[in-house]
């Protein structure tokens, strides 16, 4: 078991709102929560990279740009593009969607140069890198192979899900995940996580950075549970 306090709680949270009518103010919201709560990160579309960096000037919160998302439709080229192009607007964390007609067709090639090209512009840039797999859609012998690649391409996390699937980041998942690329790369549980308790249960099982809505929800209710200041896991 392992003790943190509520802040480094709050520091494994990338505070998320992806939805495609989120206005300016929703943005401007988003940024004041993670800076009131001191959440690691805010997960947006690319779009609004530059508007939640000027939200954010002057604070440590990080800004997370999803490219290719919620689908990873798009070519390589064009996710390179995106990506470069979240960095000049102002991103320090990317979270991009792997192709998975190329999963489905078992074209490990392709997806490791996909993965690969993302991640050294990351690398460049000194931007973490996160590689979303879409778990709801994916054998456990598909996770296993992009999991290999992770190990040898070595992104900082791979993450189970957008969202915006039938399901989202489930125990088994995490652990499947985790087992694979141990120590070389962490996982980012994302999906369906909107209370504590499941919260507690992801990081049990090997998540180092959690996807939610709910931060607030959760983070409060870590305070009323805190002993002396401190949650154990």
């Amino acid at each position: 078991m392992t003790t943190y306090s509520i802040d480094q709680l709050a520091q494994m949270i990338d505070h998320t709102n992806l939805k495609p009518y989120a206005s300016r103010e929703d943005m401007k919201t988003l940024c004041q929560e993670a800076k009131a709560y001191h959440f690691k990160m805010v997960a947006i579309n690319q779009v609004q990279s530059a508007l939640c960096r000027d939200y954010l000037a002057g604070s440590d919160i990080e800004i997370g740009a999803a490219i290719s998302f919620p689908l990873g439709q798009t070519s390589i080229t064009a996710k390179v593009f995106e990506t470069k192009n979240a960095i000049e607007l102002g991103a320090t964390e990317i979270d991009y969607v792997i192709n998975l007609t190329e999963v489905k067709a078992k074209n490990w090639d392709y997806l490791k140069d996909e993965m690969t090209q993302i991640v050294e512009v990351c690398r460049e840039n000194q931007v973490v890198s996160k590689v979303i797999f879409e778990n709801a859609y994916l054998s456990d012998e598909e996770k296993i192979a992009l999991c290999k690649i992770a190990k040898e391409v070595e992104p900082d996390f791979i993450k189970t899900s957008t969202g915006f699937a039938p399901s989202g980041a489930t125990f088994e998942d995490v652990k499947l995940m985790k087992e694979q690329v141990g120590s070389k790369v962490k996982v980012k549980a994302a999906g369906g996580i909107r209370d504590a308790e499941t919260f507690k249960k992801m990081l049990a099982c090997g998540a180092e950075r959690i996807g939610t809505s709910s931060g607030l929800t959760i983070i409060d209710t870590f305070k009323e549970e805190a002993v002396n200041g401190e949650i154990t896991i």
